[in-house]
């Protein structure tokens, strides 16, 4: 009998192929010629600080060289602008040609995935250059844009409505973890409907809060059945996300706001991550010598949205109008929690038993537990969730708590209706 043959070393490769969408040619394209001029800035600023140990002059901008070699940099950058917009073109008029293959009647998750993450890391540059690869904020169920009509005609929406905000570099899919998700549990515990926000986690979080806080209005005015209570969930920057849009809703009174029953966080930095903060001296070591300051360009890849991770900004005001890349104290304007609302907070631990020390240090992995909790030295900034609404799960990380049935069981009890 014949034996089987082996299975194509091809597989992995045409899979990723097979989830390439034709606007995502465009995109990468883009990028390949932006990274070229961004290259040639790094090249050019290089050159330039060498030129400057030596005692020669620079040209009119700090990190640009003048004459000839100025000409012949300046021709590499406007050649790749030219080349984009030539590619940009092209791409465009042949993608209606390019079809979009059957396997995108599936949910390519893992697409979805590395989507997720070039967002959050340079999302805010893809929005601001166009980018077919950045990411529109949209509500989801099952990986699919939401349709409130289609849910009317299938009877499958209630009165509840719960809102799931993911956390920095994550996607909607990604609220299923090791097999739990917890929107799912909810609708069967609660008959609540849950829907997923699927947003460009790279934009400043009071952008996303923003467009958070118009597109619930929306949605709401939408749904195929009167809402009677909205619960909103977030993980990480969700809950920051979360907070924003509360608060943005209020001053612009808008009438979701009202429907607002709950607010539950999990593991979100409301006094900042001290990982961004970390990333944060990248940018000071290699702005320290001559030789390493060109390169600093590549350490301020971060994101807008991982910048206001650094102290939990909420606001506008927050970040408006000063140098992201530098370090400052905490400026940011205090907001407290949405009034009127049961806001609840979920703080995991790395550490294996309650102890105040291991607790305050650890966290869990990339959040302290005292920033998860809203707690702060000074009063003015301190969260006042209520002890009952306080939540810590020990041996958790981060990410663990997104399957946690200790955070499952806690979500059942904070958002079952009262009495």
């Amino acid at each position: 009998m014949p034996s089987k043959p082996p299975p194509s070393r091809s597989t992995g490769p045409a899979k990723a192929l097979r989830q390439l969408r034709p606007s995502d040619v465009r995109g990468v394209a883009r990028l390949a010629t932006q990274a070229t001029a961004s290259i040639s800035r790094v090249a050019e600023g290089v050159h330039q600080s060498v030129l400057g140990t030596m005692g020669l002059p620079g040209g009119p901008t700090p990190g640009r060289t003048r004459g000839l070699t100025g000409m012949v940099y300046g021709g590499v950058r406007g050649i790749t602008r030219l080349v984009d917009a030539g590619l940009q073109a092209a791409l465009l008029r042949l993608e209606p040609f390019m079809g979009v293959p059957e396997e995108a009647q599936d949910v390519p998750r893992e697409r979805q995935a590395v989507l997720a993450a070039l967002n959050g890391v340079m999302g805010d540059r893809l929005a601001e250059d166009g980018n077919p690869l950045a990411t529109a904020m949209g509500f989801y169920q099952q990986g699919r844009p939401l349709n409130p009509a289609a849910l009317g005609a299938a009877g499958t929406a209630s009165g509840h409505l719960l809102v799931l905000v993911h956390g920095l570099c994550m996607n909607d899919l990604q609220w299923q973890h090791e097999g739990h998700d917890h929107g799912a549990h909810l609708a069967q515990a609660l008959g609540c409907t849950p829907v997923y926000l699927r947003y460009n986690t790279g934009l400043h979080t009071s952008t996303n809060g923003g467009e958070l806080a118009r597109q619930l209005q929306a949605l709401v005015a939408a749904w195929p059945v009167p809402v009677t209570r909205l619960g909103i969930v977030g993980h990480s920057m969700g809950g920051l996300v979360a907070r924003s849009a509360c608060w943005q809703a209020e001053q612009s009174g808008l009438p979701w706001r009202a429907l607002l029953r709950h607010l539950v966080c999990l593991g979100t930095p409301h006094h900042g991550a001290p990982l961004e903060r970390a990333g944060h001296w990248v940018d000071v070591l290699l702005g320290s010598t001559p030789y390493s300051r060109p390169f600093a360009r590549l350490a301020q890849l971060r994101s807008a949205g991982i910048t206001d991770l650094r102290h939990g900004h909420v606001l506008d005001a927050d970040w408006q109008g000063r140098d992201r890349f530098r370090k400052s104290p905490d400026l940011r304007t205090p907001v407290p929690l949405p009034a009127g609302v049961l806001c609840c907070t979920v703080g995991a631990t790395l550490a294996a038993q309650r102890s105040p020390v291991a607790e305050r240090l650890v966290g869990d992995g990339l959040v302290p537990l005292h920033s998860a909790l809203g707690w702060h030295d000074d009063a003015a900034r301190r969260l006042e969730f209520a002890r009952a609404q306080q939540c810590v799960v020990h041996r958790a990380g981060h990410l663990q708590m997104l399957g946690d049935a200790r955070v499952a069981r806690q979500l059942v009890r904070w958002l079952a209706p009262a009495g």
